[in-house]
Parts: C-alpha cells; structure tokens; sequence
C-alpha cells in the first residue's frame, strides 16, 4: 500500500486500487456524519471513531492513526473503540509481526449489526417476561409489558424476513 501527499490531494492504493480524496472534505464528512449519528443516539467519540473508519479505503486504522486523524488522545480512542467493539460494529486485530492492534470496521457493517440485534431483542423478551410473572400478567403494569415483550418478539419475526428480503435483493 503506497500512500503520498501531493498539493491537498491525497492519492492512496489499497488492493491495487488508487484513490484520490481531499483530506478537508474527507474530515468535514466524518464531522458532519458523526453528528448524524450522534443525532441518532450515538456518542460523539465513538461516533467520529466509526466514521474515520468507514472513510478509509483498507477498513482498517490503528490507535495512533485514529488519534491522529481525528486529533484526539489515545484513552479517547480507546474509550471509542471499546463501545463500537461491545455494539459489533469494530473489532481489534493484531498487526501480523507487531505488538500494534488495528481496529476493522466489519465488513457489511450495517447489515451485521442489525442481524446482531436479534440476540438484544431475545433478551428484553426474556427480562420482560420475568417482569409479566412479578407484576402479575392481569396487572395494568403487567399487561404493558406484555404488550412490549409482544412487540419485541414481533420486531424478531420481522427483522429476520428484512434481513432475509436484503439477502435477496443483494443475490
């Protein structure tokens, strides 16, 4: 992988693919989408960290690349990337021959963890249904979480024919 600065335009080849960007614009994108996500529930470091991530080529940036990137400290990216690892959206890899960890945006990201809310999803059912038994399922604060854990269970039904329907469509 070759990488070189000319004028403000960075020119990099990964997989024999050579692509030129301007770090600017590519720095206000990953600004303006972090907000996006943060907008949406997000929190700001993981969410800058996330889109660093899906903004380079390889998928792949180490702590000092990240840090310096986005020009924040090493225990703020550590903090970032420990939340993305625990919602399945990154995870770390050794750099072969080195003590130096990358971490990976996964590949179909979106639709990975999307699939991964199924396990989320199994589990409000089941501390929901903990709750129906304590409360008393004729209990108004029993039949709230009935009707919640009914719609989780149908949230699973459905999320699995989407993913199923994107499978197809990508096919």
């Amino acid at each position: 992988m070759g990488v070189g600065t000319f004028g403000v335009v960075r020119v990099s080849e990964v997989d024999g693919v050579e692509t030129q960007r301007d770090p600017a614009k590519v720095s206000e994108f990953v600004e303006r989408f972090a907000t996006v996500l943060e907008d949406g529930g997000f929190p700001r470091m993981p969410a800058r960290v996330f889109t660093a991530l899906l903004t380079a080529d390889s998928g792949r940036l180490t702590s000092a690349e990240l840090g310096e990137l986005l020009r924040i400290s090493p225990a703020a990216v550590s903090g970032a990337v420990r939340y993305l690892t625990h919602v399945d959206l990154v995870s770390r890899e050794r750099e072969p021959g080195t003590r130096r960890d990358r971490y990976r945006i996964h590949d179909h990201v979106w639709y990975e963890a999307t699939a991964n809310r199924d396990r989320t999803l199994s589990r409000f059912e089941s501390g929901l249904a903990e709750g129906i038994e304590a409360l008393g399922e004729d209990s108004p604060a029993g039949q709230r979480l009935a009707e919640s854990q009914e719609f989780f269970a149908f949230l699973r039904v459905e999320l699995r024919q989407m993913m199923q329907r994107w499978r197809d469509t990508r096919a």
